[in-house]
């Protein structure tokens, strides 16, 4: 066999290999997602004011929920339905967090049939000051909810500092809820 045939016989091109680092890039990344433990959804909002909305009361209730209600002092806001199961979940520790007076709990009610909300809060607590019913769901997608319950800290601003995605345990609310309120409250002097 001659030098150039030896040399030919030896060069892999290029195109063979793309499947391999494909394979090994997509292996990569797969091992990333398996193994990251950051489950935070961004959020385009943070920062900036809350959305202009004006929703009615529940039924049963006589105040529903708008923009102008959210300014003045820190707020959470939780986004919320009877129909969804990990907002019973959470909703114990929204009553006591309510209790405690620490900080005003507003709800908005995604997409609710005008009773289910009410028999809801009658069954689990009602932790809510002010409560929107959002029936055909625009609100909560103006401010950016990815699945609920998603739980919002307002600032006296007005504006969203901090967004929690999914039901919120214990842990989270004692180690990153409250502290978002705290912080915000001692800068707001409040």
């Amino acid at each position: 066999m001659t030098i150039r045939a030896e040399q030919n016989r030896r060069r892999v091109s290029p195109l063979a290999v793309l499947p391999l680092m494909i394979f090994a890039g997509l292996g990569a990344a797969f091992y990333w997602g398996l193994f990251n433990n950051d489950d935070r959804l961004p959020s385009t909002l943070i920062g900036k004011p809350v959305p202009e909305f004006n929703l009615p009361p529940i039924a049963g209730r006589s105040d529903g929920l708008a923009t102008a209600d959210l300014t003045g002092e820190i707020s959470i806001v939780n986004v919320w339905a009877s129909w969804c199961v990990p907002c019973r979940v959470e909703m114990p520790l929204l009553v006591e967090l309510a209790e405690t007076g620490t900080v005003p709990i507003f709800g908005i009610n995604h997409r609710d049939p005008p009773d289910a909300a009410l028999a809801f809060l009658g069954e689990l607590g009602d932790p809510y000051t002010r409560i929107g019913a959002d029936r055909n769901g625009r609100v909560s997608i103006d401010w950016g909810v990815y699945g609920l319950p998603e739980t919002f800290v307002i600032d006296g601003d007005g504006r969203i500092a901090y967004k929690h995605v999914g039901p919120f345990d214990r842990r989270a609310l004692e180690q990153v809820i409250l502290p978002v309120v705290r912080r915000l409250q001692a800068e707001d002097g409040s």
